[in-house]
C-alpha cells in the first residue's frame, strides 16, 4: 500500500516514531544536553561524516591542554625525570589500548604508527614473503576485494618479491570453503601468507564475520584452504572500532591496524598497529632508526636490534604528546557514553532508522528516490555498522550525480561523504562498474577524489552518510527532510508495505552483547585484629641473651622498628608486630595513588605524598588515609571485583605491568583536593602475581618471590648504626643548608623508607649479609638499595633538599648504595602466618663475597 501524505512522512520522522524502531538511544543523558555541552561547535550543523573523522568532545580537549600544561614530558629516549613521566606515561596509554581490545602485553604489543596506513606498509615491508621456487610454493597475499585502497597497496610490495597476489569476492570465504589441504610431500609447508579483510567496510558498512580469523588461521576457509603454509591474518579495524567493540582475546587477528581519530577525533595524524606477539617474532626489519638499535657500528655492518618488540619498530621518537592526548580520549568517551557497546546500539539504531525511512521514500510515480548500496536489510547489529551508502534517483530512475547532492547539502549544512572513498572493489560491486569502465572513465578525465559524478549517466561514485556516538535522532531529521525537500517529485509517496515490513522485522539485538571474560576474584587472608595508627609508641629493644660466639662476631642485632607503608610513597605506619602476606608484611605497599593518565606518583614528582598518613584496621577490613586539615576518607581492604562501580586497569611499577583496581570516585576527589591535580588510588588486584626480577647484583638463586607495588624486593633493611654515621658525617658539615635541620636522627631513619630497622655495632655490616633470620623467620638479601632523590625529601614538611644524598655519596666514595633488600624465603610455601615482633633478635649470615662499596 502507497500513500501520498506528507503528514505520514512528517508523522515518521518523530522521535516517537523513531523509538517504535529502536529502543536504545543516547546514554542515560538528555543526547542534545550532552551536544550544548561538548559540541557547541556543530550548533546549526549536521554532520554525517564520522566514518571519515569523528568529533573531539571539548572536555577531552581541555582535560589535555590541563594534562600538558601541569607535566613536562620531556623526550622518552631520555632517562631524566621529566623523560621518564613521558615513558611511563606512554606505557600506560599502550595497556590501556590493550584493555580497550579485551587483551594484555602477554598476547600483544601496540607499536604507534601515523595512522592505519603507515601500520599496514609496516606490515607489507617487514612480512617474511617467501618467492616460490623449486624448493616449494611461495607465500600467498590475499585480500577481500571490499577493501581499503591502503589494504590493496600491498600487493606494491608484494609483486616486486615474486608473491602471488589473490583478490577474493566475499561471498567465496565461505562458499569455497573445504578441508584444509593435507601434506603430499612428506615435508610440511612453511610459506607464510597473508589474508587481509576489513572488520567493517568503509564503503556500505557491512561487517564481515570476525570468526574468519579463526577460520583462515585454521585453513578452513577460502583461499587458505587451498594452500598449506602458515596463514596469518590482517584484520583492518580503523572503521569498524569507531562504533563497535572489538575483543581480540575471541578474535585473535595478527595484525590489527587502528587509526585514532576515526574514534576520538583527535589527535590526528596518530594510530597504532597491534601485533599479536607470536606473529610479531616472524616480521623482518631493516630499516632503522633512532631508538631502535642495541647496538650497531658505523664502519661495519654490524647491527643488533632491541629484544623489545615495540622498540624494534617504532624508529625515532615517537609522537609522545599526541600518544598521551589518547589517555584524556578514553577517559572521555568512558564518562560521556559507558562503552562502546553503549556507542554500537545507538549509532546502530540510528543508521537503522535512516535506512528504513530513506528506502521507504518514492517520488509520486511510486519510483524510489533511492538506490541503496548495502547486503542486509539493517536487522542485525553484527551485520551492519551505523554506515548508510546510496544514490539519489530522479522521478524516472536516472541517478542524480554525487557532487549536486553534496552541494545541495552544504546548503543546508548537512555534511556528507561522495565518491568510491579509497575503496574500488566495493564501489565496482555495488554500482555496476567493470573494470573497463574504470579505464574508460579515467581516459574521459575521471579521477578518485573528483567531481565527476557522471559519466554517459552512469554514476562514479555514490553518498555515504555515517553516525558517530554524538549523533542525535535530529541530524536524522535534518537529513530526511533535506532529501524530501530537494529532491523528491511532490507529492510524496511512502511504501507502507515495506515500511510495515521492516518495522515489524525481528531484530538481532543479542548478537550486541559484549561479554568480557570473567574475571577471577582472589582475596587475601582476613586478619584479626585493632586499628593500627601512624605513631604508636615505640618499644626499646630489650638486653635478651645472646651468645658469646655472636659477641665475639659482632653480629648481635636487634630489630627496633618495624614500618608497612600501605600506600605507596605516602607516610608509614610504624607497628610493634605484624603478620606477613604473601608478598611481603600484610598489606604493604598494595595501593599506589596516579596521576590522571595511571602514572604512579612518587616523592620524586609529588613530594606532598608523605603528608598523607594511612591508617589501617583489620577488624574493619578498612584503610583511612589522613591528612591535617581534612576529613578522612575510608575505603575497604579487600576488594570485590563483583562490584561493577570498580575499573579495573593496568599500570606500571619499576618496569613492570601490574594489574589494578580503581578504589572509586570518592577518594579519588579527596586526593586530587589535596594534591591540586586530577588523581586516582588504585589497588594492587588480589589474584595478580608479580614476579620479582634479578638484576646484576642480586640473588638469583632464590626462589619465587612475589611483589606488591615495591619497587625492587618484599622488605627493606636499614642498621642504625649506618644511619648514625652518615648522621654524623652530615652534623660534620659546616655549610648553612645543614645548620640546625639534621638534630634528630629518627627523622633521619624515615628519610630510608625502611621495613625493618636493626641495632647493630657496625655501619655497613649489612653489605656483606647473604641471609638473615628474623625471631624465626628466615629472609634472603636480594641485593643492595640504590638510594635516589627521593631521600632528599623531609618526611613531616614535604621540603626537599640535597641532603642526604650528597653526604651519602661523600661518605661512600661516590656510591649511594644504603640498606639491603631482602625477601622471606617460604613467601609462596608456608601455610602458617609468620609474624615479625620489634625487639626480636636478628642473626645475620655472612656471604663468601665482601666487595663492600
Amino acid at each position: 500500500m502507497e500513500t501520498h501524505s506528507l503528514q505520514d512522512f512528517q508523522d515518521l520522522c518523530t522521535f516517537e516514531s523513531f523509538k517504535d524502531f529502536w529502543h536504545y538511544y543516547g546514554y542515560g543523558v538528555d543526547q542534545q544536553e550532552l551536544i550544548d555541552r561538548e559540541f557547541k561547535r556543530i550548533k546549526g550543523v549536521t554532520y554525517l561524516d564520522h566514518a571519515g573523522t569523528t568529533l573531539f568532545p571539548e572536555s577531552q580537549i581541555k582535560g589535555f591542554y590541563d594534562d600538558i600544561s601541569r607535566n613536562v614530558y620531556g623526550n622518552p629516549h631520555s632517562h631524566n625525570p621529566s623523560s621518564r613521566l613521558t615513558h611511563d606515561t606512554v606505557e600506560s596509554v599502550r595497556y590501556r589500548i590493550l584493555e580497550h581490545f579485551n587483551t594484555c602485553a602477554e598476547e600483544y604489543s601496540v607499536i604507534f604508527t601515523s595512522g592505519c596506513t603507515a601500520a599496514l606498509k609496516l606490515v607489507a615491508d617487514t612480512f617474511p614473503w617467501k618467492a616460490a621456487s623449486n624448493e616449494g610454493p611461495g607465500s600467498q597475499f590475499c585480500y577481500l576485494t571490499d577493501n581499503h585502497t591502503s589494504v590493496v597497496g600491498i600487493r606494491g610490495v608484494t609483486a616486486l618479491q615474486g608473491v602471488g597476489t589473490v583478490s577474493v569476492l566475499p561471498h567465496e570465504v565461505e562458499r569455497r570453503a573445504r578441508k584444509p589441504p593435507t601434506q603430499t610431500d612428506g615435508e610440511e609447508c612453511t610459506a607464510p601468507h597473508l589474508f587481509c579483510y576489513p572488520a567493517q567496510s568503509n564503503f556500505s558498512g557491512r561487517k564481515y564475520p570476525l570468526s574468519y580469523v579463526k577460520g583462515i588461521q585454521s585453513q578452513q576457509l577460502y583461499p587458505a584452504c587451498e594452500h598449506r603454509g602458515r596463514w596469518y591474518v590482517l584484520l583492518d579495524a580503523a572503521c569498524f572500532v569507531s562504533c563497535s567493540p572489538l575483543d581480540l582475546s575471541q578474535y585473535p587477528a595478527d595484525f590489527v591496524p587502528i587509526s585514532f581519530y576515526k574514534t576520538f577525533g583527535f589527535p590526528t595524524g596518530l594510530g597504532a598497529l597491534l601485533v599479536r606477539n607470536e606473529a610479531a617474532e616472524v616480521l623482518r626489519k631493516t630499516y632503522f632508526g633512532g631508538g631502535t638499535a642495541a647496538a650497531y657500528l658505523v664502519a661495519e655492518d654490524y647491527f643488533v636490534p632491541k629484544p623489545n618488540i615495540v622498540s624494534r619498530f617504532e624508529d625515532g621518537t615517537i609522537s609522545f604528546l599526541d600518544i598521551i592526548s589518547l589517555h584524556h580520549g578514553f577517559e572521555t568517551l568512558q564518562k560521556l557514553t559507558g562503552s562502546m557497546l553503549n556507542i554500537q546500539l545507538h549509532t546502530f539504531g540510528l543508521a537503522r532508522y535512516t535506512y528504513i525511512v530513506l528506502s521507504c521514500l518514492c517520488h509520486s510515480n511510486g519510483k524510489p528516490v533511492a538506490q541503496i548500496h548495502c547486503d542486509n536489510d539493517f536487522q542485525n547489529i553484527a551485520e551492519q555498522g551505523a554506515i548508510l551508502n546510496f544514490n539519489l534517483l530522479d522521478c524516472h530512475g536516472r541517478t542524480v550525480g554525487y557532487s549536486q547532492v553534496d552541494k545541495m547539502a552544504s546548503l543546508f549544512n548537512i555534511h556528507i561523504r561522495t565518491g568510491c572513498f579509497c575503496n574500488t572493489g566495493a564501489c565496482q560491486y555495488y554500482l555496476a562498474i567493470s573494470n573497463q569502465n574504470v579505464k574508460t572513465n579515467l581516459h574521459a578525465g575521471h579521477i578518485c577524489g573528483d567531481s565527476i559524478d557522471l559519466i554517459e549517466g552512469r554514476p562514479t561514485g555514490s553518498i555515504r552518510v555515517s553516525f558517530g556516538y554524538m549523533s542525535s535522532f535530529e541530524d536524522c531529521q535534518n537529513f530526511l527532510r533535506f532529501v524530501v525537500n530537494c529532491f523528491v517529485d511532490k507529492p510524496l509517496i511512502l511504501d507502507q508495505k515495506r515500511l510495515t515490513k521492516l518495522k515489524s522485522a525481528e531484530l538481532m539485538e543479542s548478537a550486541a552483547s559484549y561479554d568480557l571474560a570473567s574475571i577471577p576474584n582472589g582475596q587475601l587472608g582476613q586478619q584479626n585484629g585493632q586499628t593500627i595508627s601512624p605513631s604508636p609508641e615505640r618499644i626499646t629493644p630489650s638486653e635478651d641473651a645472646v651468645s658469646e660466639e655472636e659477641k665475639n662476631n659482632g653480629s648481635s642485632h636487634t630489630l627496633t622498628n618495624l614500618f608497612i607503608y600501605p600506600v605507596k610513597s605516602c607516610a608509614s605506619v610504624e607497628v610493634t608486630e605484624w603478620p606477613l602476606g604473601p608478598q611481603g608484611l600484610l598489606y604493604d605497599r598494595l595501593w599506589m595513588v596516579v596521576n590522571e593518565n595511571g602514572v604512579c606518583l612518587s616523592q620524586k614528582r609529588e613530594p606532598k605524598l608523605c603528608l598523607i598518613r594511612p591508617v589501617i584496621c583489620l577488624a574493619s577490613n578498612t584503610l583511612q588515609l589522613q591528612v591535617s586539615g581534612m576529613e578522612p576518607v575510608t575505603v575497604p581492604l579487600e576488594t570485590s571485583l563483583a562490584n561493577s562501580d570498580l575499573r579495573t586497569s593496568q599500570s606500571k611499577v619499576c618496569g613492570d605491568r601490574v594489574q589494578t583496581v580503581d578504589c572509586g570516585e570518592e577518594v579519588s576527589t579527596w586526593l586530587s583536593e589535596f594534591l591540586g591535580k586530577p588523581c586516582r588510588l588504585l589497588r594492587q588486584r588480589p589474584e595478580f602475581q608479580r614476579d620479582m626480577k634479578f638484576g646484576p647484583g642480586k640473588a638469583e638463586n632464590c626462589g619465587p618471590t612475589a611483589l606488591s607495588l615495591v619497587n625492587e624486593a618484599q622488605f627493606l633493611l636499614i642498621n642504625r648504626a649506618s644511619v648514625s654515621f652518615l648522621h654524623e658525617h652530615i652534623a660534620d658539615r659546616q655549610d648553612s643548608e645543614n645548620e640546625g635541620t639534621w638534630r634528630d636522627m629518627e627523622q633521619l631513619i624515615q628519610r630510608f623508607r625502611a621495613n625493618l630497622v636493626i641495632s647493630g655495632p657496625q655501619a655497613f655490616a649489612e653489605d656483606d649479609w647473604s641471609h638473615l633470620t628474623v625471631g624465626d623467620t628466615q629472609f634472603q638479601v636480594i641485593g643492595r638499595c640504590g638510594r635516589c632523590q627521593m631521600i632528599g625529601v623531609d618526611q613531616k614538611s614535604a621540603t626537599r633538599s640535597q641532603e642526604p644524598l650528597r653526604s651519602l655519596s661523600e661518605c661512600r666514595s661516590g656510591k649511594v648504595t644504603f640498606g639491603i633488600y631482602l625477601a622471606h624465603q617460604s613467601a609462596r610455601n608456608t601455610t602458617a602466618v609468620p609474624v615479625l615482633s620489634v625487639g626480636a633478635r636478628v642473626i645475620p649470615r655472612i656471604s663468601e663475597s665482601t666487595d663492600k662499596p
